[in-house]
């Protein structure tokens, strides 16, 4: 019964683990993510001020490093739990360990959601209505790019 749960259950965890990314929500992580806030087009469309920019800006550089340092954990843990799928490690071991990732994933996308609030903050009414109309056709446009890249080594550098 168990070996025939650990042929069963090592495809699955490797399915998951290879598709998820594909799936889900997220957007990419700092040094991945698009800064819309300095984008010309955006904020022509938006009509968002020099000030709205600098102040969306700040908003980003506080919380850049936690984002980093929550997407590193994130990035640690998923190997780990790869390396532990491909030495057949027990169902206990690997439910711990899953465990652990999703928590690193839900606590980075939460970071990055209270972010995003803040940001949307900055906004006018009628920026944020403006805005999801932009940010909408933006995910429609990389969604038919294909998955994203994962993360580069280099962080988010503010352009100049």
């Amino acid at each position: 019964m168990k070996s025939l749960m650990r042929r069963h259950l090592l495809p699955a965890l490797l399915l998951v683990t290879a598709v998820a990314p594909l799936f889900a929500q997220a957007p990419p992580p700092p040094g991945q993510s698009f800064p819309w806030w300095k984008n010309e087009q955006f904020r022509k469309e938006l009509g968002l001020t020099a000030d709205q920019s600098a102040h969306i800006e700040k908003i980003w550089e506080a919380a850049r490093p936690e984002l980093r340092q929550e997407w590193d954990q994130l990035t640690k843990l998923e190997e780990k739990l790869s390396k532990l799928i491909q030495n057949d490690a027990d169902e206990a071991t690997l439910t711990r360990q899953i465990d652990r990732v999703e928590t690193a994933r839900m606590n980075a996308n939460k970071t990055r959601s209270l972010m995003l609030v803040q940001m949307v903050k900055v906004l006018t009414p009628d920026q944020r209505v403006r805005f999801k109309g932009l940010h909408d056709k933006w995910l429609q446009d990389i969604r038919r790019q294909g998955p994203l890249p994962r993360p580069s080594e280099e962080p988010h550098k503010p352009e100049q």
